[in-house]
C-alpha cells in the first residue's frame, strides 16, 4: 500500500457503501426510461472519437433556459454516464437542459487527455443548446469542471457563456496523488501534476464558482475543497451530514440549496 492510499480511500468509510452503485444505478435507469417516453432524451451524442466520448442530452419540457453539464467521478478511472442520470431532476425542473458525458478512463489514457475530451464535450453541448452554461462535477469530475476555468481551453464564445461552476468534493491539486497506488494507472509527475492541479492555476476564467463538500467526508477531500477556495477566493460550502457519495444527492431536489446556487 502507498502512503496516502488510506487518505484517499472514501468507500471504507462510509457505512453502506457497496449499496450505492446499484443504487445510483436504478435511480438512472428509471430517469431515462421516462424521458425517452417522453421524447425528452437523446442518449449517446457522440462528441469525440473513441466509444466512451458520448453524452446524454436531457431535456426540460419547454425551450430550455439554459445547459448544465455534470461530470462524473470515480478517480478518473471508472463508472460512466449511465449511472448518474438522475442527477439531471434538479435542474430539468427548473427548465435547464442537462448533458451528461462519459469519457476515457486512466491508465488507456492520461488526466490531461480526459480534461481535453471534457471540453470537447462541452463545446459539443454547447452548440446544441442556446443559452447560459453551467457546470457541475464530482470528485475527480469536480476537478475536470474546475480546469474548464483555465484559459484557452474552451472556445471563447463558449468560454462567455459560463455562469457557473460548481467542483463538488473536487481534487484540486493532484500532487499528493502521486503517493498513492493508483498513480500506476495515471502515470503522473510532479510536473504533469501541477500542470493538472486546477488549485495551483493562477490565472482562470471570470466565471462565478461555488466549491461544496460534505462535512462528513475524509480529511484530504476537505483539505481539497479548502485549497481550491482559498486559491481562487470563491465560495465554499461545507455541506454538514454528508460524505463523499450522498453529497451529490441534492443535484436529484429541485428545491436544494445546491441546486439554487448552481443555476443561480
Amino acid at each position: 500500500m502507498a502512503e496516502l492510499d488510506d487518505a484517499y480511500a472514501n468507500a471504507a468509510y462510509i457505512p453502506g457503501a457497496a449499496d450505492f452503485p446499484p443504487r445510483w444505478e436504478r435511480a438512472a435507469a428509471a430517469l431515462r426510461e421516462g424521458l425517452l417516453e417522453q421524447g425528452l432524451a437523446d442518449l449517446d451524442q457522440p462528441y469525440g472519437d473513441s466509444p466512451r466520448q458520448r453524452f446524454d442530452l436531457f431535456h426540460p419540457g419547454s425551450t430550455p433556459k439554459g445547459l448544465m453539464v455534470f461530470v462524473h467521478g470515480g478517480y478518473w478511472l471508472r463508472f460512466d454516464k449511465s449511472v448518474w442520470s438522475h442527477l439531471a431532476v434538479g435542474a430539468l425542473s427548473h427548465g435547464w437542459a442537462v448533458v451528461m458525458p462519459s469519457y476515457d478512463l486512466c491508465p488507456q489514457v492520461r488526466i490531461a487527455d480526459i480534461t481535453r475530451q471534457i471540453a470537447q464535450a462541452v463545446t459539443t453541448a454547447a452548440g446544441m443548446v442556446a443559452g447560459p452554461v453551467t457546470l457541475a462535477g464530482h470528485s475527480a469530475g469536480g476537478h475536470l469542471v474546475a480546469r474548464m476555468l483555465q484559459p484557452g481551453l474552451l472556445p471563447e464564445a463558449v468560454a462567455a457563456r459560463l455562469r457557473h461552476v460548481m467542483p463538488i468534493s473536487p481534487v484540486s491539486d493532484l500532487r499528493p496523488l502521486l503517493r498513492t497506488s493508483m498513480n500506476a494507472d495515471f502515470k503522473l509527475d510532479e510536473v504533469t501534476a501541477i500542470a493538472e492541479s486546477p488549485a495551483l492555476t493562477v490565472e482562470r476564467l471570470p466565471v462565478p464558482v461555488t466549491v461544496w463538500v460534505g462535512a462528513d467526508e475524509r480529511p484530504v477531500f476537505l483539505d481539497q475543497a479548502r485549497w481550491l477556495a482559498e486559491a481562487w477566493g470563491c465560495g465554499h460550502v461545507v455541506d454538514e451530514g454528508k460524505h463523499h457519495f450522498d453529497v451529490i444527492d441534492a443535484l436529484a431536489d429541485a428545491d436544494s440549496t445546491m441546486v439554487r446556487r448552481l443555476l443561480g
